[in-house]
């Protein structure tokens, strides 16, 4: 436990400034800007971004990225895995991320469902019965694209991490257990985020803990309770739930992080964890350096006074 907070390290990603997967209005932020703002907020670490927001020729972001001292981790690349007939275009895609990836010693590469229209309408309300989710041949066929996608991955020496969802077929803690039982004898990990896992019905702790030997990568977030109450009442879809604030500022919402990175020291976990709020581009109430400034420092105390376990009350509501 004393030298966890040596093992662990904090990156952001520029999701936190609004920049999400499709150009938009968001895009038109300087780059640069945005990685100064994560230097400026404490943290030493950075993902990549949908690809094509950061410069894609390698000399040129290397330059940024060394002036700065950040290290770049990996890239969040969501694909249509419930779609065999489009994975030509899949491999394209992720081999053109990968090479870029490689050459700036990115280690990751950090692999999610695409979000759907039909999905982002019932996000954290999945029926728990199966009935909105796939079939046993559509989560076979599934672990067959992402293993094609692992193998295209490794070329380029980068690990495969799935990220489970909201608005996604790998949402609730039922469909992370069908998916990674189709990709069983697979070497993917576990992108844990624990604000999706929330929003998505589960526990960040039962989840590390059940797939404590995938565990190989943490997106950190938090969530406001009442926020995600009111949007599963009147049934908001996940980009209303986003403008609505359900992703708060880190140590603000209801996850209890003690337990969590208490868990995470305890089973030896090392390396980066990646601090994230989802937010809609300029309807942050506060700037999202301040946001990313705050959240770290919590994290920090949070993890420099881990306690023992028996001291923990249970998660908050």
């Amino acid at each position: 436990m004393d030298t966890f907070s040596e093992q662990i390290r904090f990156a952001s990603a520029p999701v936190s400034w609004g920049i999400q997967d499709d150009p938009g209005p968001a895009w038109e932020q300087p780059y640069e800007q945005i990685l100064e703002e994560i230097v400026s907020a404490g943290y030493t670490g950075t993902e990549l971004g949908p690809y094509g927001y950061f410069p894609t020729d390698p000399k040129v972001l290397n330059k940024t990225l060394q002036r700065l001292g950040l290290t770049l981790l990996s890239s969040f690349v969501p694909v249509p895995i419930t779609d065999p007939s489009r994975i030509e275009k899949v491999i394209e895609h992720v081999r053109r991320v990968g090479a870029l990836l490689s050459t700036l010693g990115a280690k990751f590469l950090v692999l999610s469902d695409c979000q759907t229209s039909q999905r982002r309408e019932i996000a954290g309300r999945v029926p728990v019965d199966g009935s909105k989710s796939l079939s046993l041949a559509q989560w076979n066929q599934v672990g067959a694209v992402i293993g094609q996608v692992e193998h295209a991955a490794a070329e380029f020496g980068l690990r495969l991490v799935f990220h489970p969802h909201v608005a996604t077929f790998v949402e609730n803690p039922m469909e992370v257990e069908c998916l990674f039982d189709a990709l069983a004898g697979a070497q993917v990990g576990l992108c844990l985020d624990t604000g999706h896992c929330v929003y998505g019905g589960g526990d960040p702790v039962d989840e590390a803990k059940k797939y404590r030997s995938l565990l190989q990568y943490v997106h950190i977030k938090d969530i406001d309770a009442r926020v995600l109450g009111e949007a599963r009442r009147k049934k908001l879809n996940f980009e209303q739930a986003i403008g609505a604030g359900v992703f708060s500022q880190v140590g603000t919402g209801c996850i209890h992080f003690q337990s969590f990175f208490r868990f995470l020291a305890e089973s030896g976990y090392s390396g980066w964890a990646i601090v994230e709020q989802d937010v809609l581009y300029g309807k942050t109430m506060v700037p999202p350096v301040e946001s990313m400034r705050a959240s770290l420092g919590y994290l920090k105390n949070v993890v420099s006074n881990l306690r023992p376990a028996s001291q923990f009350a249970a998660t908050r509501a």
